[in-house]
């Protein structure tokens, strides 16, 4: 769900190497255990996602083109730091957030309440996560696809599609790399970048219970379309 900063998505592939391509659904949704956060640090291209929160895919897929995220250590030997940095519309926009790591499961209380899984992957420089979240009343799930390179193939994207079809999740949002990238605000500190991370941690539950109403209602999400175009001038992607 990147149009709404999605949880953090990080390293699926963390115990033997997994040369032969995963199959079944057994093999496709298990889930991985996570030593330690050493190797999920660094930066992390967007590829991929797919949730099951209503029009989301419609708004990814006309005003999001790319994104990457830098996962750093904090303080806390349980705790990372994500740096989120996605470009829509020729625009930037940043969100910083924080997730717990207890039993192999991460945890987020902001921008909303979520907990996450890593799935298991035949790609090996790859991140798969399975995440349920909440927003407002309502209770969603989401898988997303990350990777150290900016581009997969397409035998690895086919990969994850059948992971959503064993999740019942419907099909991706795949991001363009051909689209460029954001630059990284601590190489370019000039460069213009819209940070979200206050706006997003002081809305209040009536916020988010608002915004829920807004994704479930076909209108609602007709509504977030123009009220974006209108802010940005932008007419989006269409026929995608």
């Amino acid at each position: 769900m990147e149009f709404v900063y999605a949880s953090l998505a990080v390293f699926s592939l963390l115990s033997l190497g997994q040369s032969a391509p995963v199959t079944s659904c057994e093999s496709l949704t298990q889930r991985l255990e996570i030593p330690g956060r050493e190797q999920l640090l660094g930066r992390w291209t967007y590829i991929a996602e797919s949730t099951n929160l209503p029009g989301s895919k419609v708004l990814t897929k006309m005003f999001a083109e790319t994104s990457w995220w830098n996962l750093t250590a904090a303080n806390r030997i349980d705790v990372l730091t994500v740096f989120q940095n996605t470009k829509m519309m020729g625009r930037c926009f940043s969100v910083t957030s924080s997730f717990t790591l207890e039993n192999s499961t991460f945890h987020s209380e902001k921008p909303y309440e979520a907990t996450s899984v890593l799935l298991s992957t035949g790609c090996p420089d790859c991140m798969v996560m399975y995440s349920n979240y909440t927003l407002g009343r309502s209770s969603y799930s989401s898988l997303q696809l990350l990777s150290r390179r900016s581009k997969i193939s397409a035998a690895e994207l086919t990969e994850f599609s059948r992971q959503l079809e064993c999740l019942s999740l419907p099909s991706a949002a795949v991001m363009d790399p051909e689209k460029g990238f954001c630059p990284d605000p601590s190489l370019h500190p000039d460069a213009p970048t819209i940070d979200l991370t206050n706006s997003f941690n002081t809305m209040g539950s009536n916020d988010w219970i608002l915004i829920d109403k807004f994704f479930r209602s076909g209108e609602g999400v007709k509504t977030l379309i123009d009220m974006i175009k209108t802010f940005t001038g932008a007419e989006g992607k269409t026929n995608q």
